[in-house]
């Protein structure tokens, strides 16, 4: 099994929105946002609210790929592994389902939660951290993208 490491967990936690990549019937990708992408001891999991299309793809196909990258730390991680889906009843559905509904409100559906066998872990860095200037910090590469965004830090 591939352990997830703080680093790891902090990123999605601090992304929120991943993008998962399956294989439609007919052999092209299918990409789908999620913001429901979490870790739960040591596992990698999401939620289907409202992923038909995905669902019906990892039936066929459980191949996977997750990206999730901060957009201000111009970093983040590609998961690569097997999506197992989990049915309502199950413990681990329950687990992450009781999450969504704390978390966005019991509105929200949780018709499945997928479950992924982790394969590899990649770290993913944009050219930010090389160009213009490599000796950049994190630090540095946070607050220009802050600016270029337009966003200020919550807090400050």
């Amino acid at each position: 099994m591939i352990e997830i490491n703080a680093d790891v967990e902090a990123t999605i936690k601090q992304a929120i929105l991943s993008f998962a990549a399956t294989v439609n019937e007919d052999g092209t990708p299918n990409l789908s946002p999620k913001a429901s992408l979490t870790v739960r001891n040591g596992v990698l999991y999401f939620a289907d609210i409202a992923s038909f299309g995905t669902i019906l793809n990892l039936r066929r196909n459980p191949a996977v790929v997750i990206n999730v990258v901060d957009v201000f730390q111009r970093r983040g991680y590609r998961f690569k592994g097997r999506a197992l889906i989990l049915p309502p009843g199950d413990d681990e559905y329950r687990m992450i389902a009781d999450w969504i509904w704390v978390t966005n409100g019991v509105e929200y559906p949780v018709n499945h939660v997928v479950k992924i066998d982790i394969t590899s872990i990649s770290l993913l860095l944009s050219p930010a951290h090389v160009f213009p200037d490599p000796s950049r910090s994190q630090d540095e590469i946070r607050k220009t993208y802050y600016q270029k965004y337009g966003v200020k830090p919550l807090g400050k």
